[in-house]
């Protein structure tokens, strides 16, 4: 991987994403916007959005950050730019790094406006920094982004790319402790809980909203999300295909 390539390539994503403005609406307003739809409908009950406030504030950017970017991917494969691009002297390596530099960039904008408006505005009230509560936004956008380019290569066409989204947003988010504690889930759906990334995303908002330090338990839920988004991006990079079948 050479790093004047992946700037590059992120420097030429960045500018496709200037020119187009429904896709950085989506990755930059539609979490706030979520957030503050969701603060109203709590509005007679504020306790509540303090308890899954902190939680959806890493889920929606995760989510969004997934559906961009595994249709941003697949476009360019699709365009025939992919092929171009691999045809020069650029390993996968350096697109996926370049790609991953360029929304992460965006994640960090995402982050900082989503949990500015929920902690700033809508009130969320939370025991902990919420410099950390940023800290897991970010990386929860990055997971989603990292989510994204990996399934990008499994799918044919724009369609397909959201179709993966049932399949691997949902169950972590049925099973990510949002809904129901994960220890009392049943043994079996706990057992799963256990290794997907979004259940220790959460797991890290909550110690945010209950303890006033970094606490060890924080530590390890955001080491865990980080490790998981590396992770995924190597595999992207293995699995990256330069054209669609």
């Amino acid at each position: 991987m050479t790093p004047a390539r992946t700037l590059a390539t992120a420097a030429r994503v960045l500018r496709q994403l200037r020119h187009d403005p429904r896709s950085v609406a989506l990755m930059l307003l539609v979490p706030c916007a979520m957030l503050f739809l969701l603060r109203y409908v709590f509005d007679g009950s504020p306790g509540t959005f303090d308890t899954i406030g902190a939680s959806l504030l890493g889920i929606f950017p995760l989510i969004t950050m997934f559906l961009v970017t595994s249709i941003a991917t697949l476009r360019e494969r699709t365009s025939g730019t992919l092929e171009r691009l691999l045809a020069m002297p650029l390993g996968k390596a350096d697109l996926i790094a370049g790609y991953a530099l360029a929304f992460g960039l965006v994640a960090v904008v995402q982050s900082v406006l989503a949990t500015g408006l929920a902690v700033g505005l809508l009130g969320l009230d939370v025991t902990g920094s919420p410099w950390l509560l940023l800290l897991v936004a970010l990386l929860d956008a990055l997971l989603g982004t990292a989510l994204g380019l990996f399934v990008s290569a499994f799918a044919a066409s724009e369609f397909q790319a959201v179709q993966f989204m049932p399949a691997v947003i949902f169950p972590q988010l049925l099973l990510c402790g949002l809904f129901t504690p994960r220890d009392k889930m049943a043994p079996a759906l706990e057992a799963i809980s256990n290794v997907l990334p979004m259940s220790y995303a959460v797991d890290g908002m909550n110690e945010v909203l209950r303890h006033p330090d970094m606490t060890p338990a924080f530590v390890r839920d955001a080491l865990v999300v980080a490790g998981c988004a590396v992770l995924v991006l190597v595999l992207g990079a293995a699995t990256l295909r330069r054209r669609t079948a």
